[in-house]
């Protein structure tokens, strides 16, 4: 297998331009993903995610919502989430689906993200009906009461990835999502991993992550993603 090395580059977003990590797969093309970055920001952890999606065929674009600023302390993530504007997440995050459609396989538009950027994949996906047709999001959550999406406009099948231990998406909270959007005719599947703490995808944060988690997790995402896609 060829190594990956993903480069960063500037994309179109609403008449000006944000920065982004872009993964492309061996072959040079594939259906095209965005990874939404969870409230520390661009860090390498992200960045690497977006080149694992890559190795399975996929053109991953990580948009950098916090435009080089990343947090190694929960207390500064806070900060940085709780700081964003959500006009101009929506907008580098719409640029980025537009971006990476025109560099995909396919017009269609997966969207998958962890903790602040799970929360924001639900988002785009009902921003961006159009083209987003697959959301895979990782615990996420919507802290933001003005960010609340109308759920009536979502188009893509969505795949969730939730942990039993979770203070911030908790399975209760995830279930009543589920048959809110099953009421609304919406095809989506939410799933809770066992014993799993928030976060467990990271492998950069031993205390909290869980391989045989992940890994099936990844797994699903990976299928869920190229079953919708084309």
């Amino acid at each position: 297998m060829v190594a990956l090395m993903g480069e960063m580059i500037e994309f179109p977003s609403n008449g000006g331009t944000c920065p982004g990590y872009l993964a492309t797969p061996a072959s040079g093309s594939g259906p095209g993903i965005i990874v939404i970055q969870e409230w520390w920001g661009l860090v390498p952890h992200i960045k690497d995610v977006a080149n694992r999606f890559a190795k399975e065929g996929f053109v991953a674009l990580a948009p950098d919502l916090y435009r080089g600023k990343a947090a190694s302390e929960p207390d500064e993530a806070g900060k940085f989430m709780m700081a964003l504007s959500m006009a101009q997440a929506a907008k580098d995050l719409s640029g980025a689906v537009d971006e990476v459609a025109s560099r995909g396989s396919t017009s269609n538009v997966g969207v998958v993200g962890f903790c602040m950027g799970g929360g924001l994949t639900l988002v785009l996906a009902c921003q961006r009906p159009d083209k987003v047709k697959a959301a895979c999001p990782f615990y996420g959550v919507i802290p933001w009461p003005e960010a609340q999406p109308d759920w009536t406009k979502l188009d893509a099948a969505v795949e969730g990835h939730y942990a039993e231990n979770d203070a911030f998406a908790s399975p209760e909270q995830v279930a009543e999502l589920e048959v809110k959007l099953r009421n609304l005719g919406k095809n989506v599947v939410m799933y809770v991993y066992p014993g799993a703490d928030h976060a467990f995808f990271n492998d950069s944060r031993p205390e909290v992550y869980d391989a045989s988690a992940s890994q099936l997790a990844f797994a699903r995402s990976v299928a869920h993603l190229r079953n919708h896609l084309h």
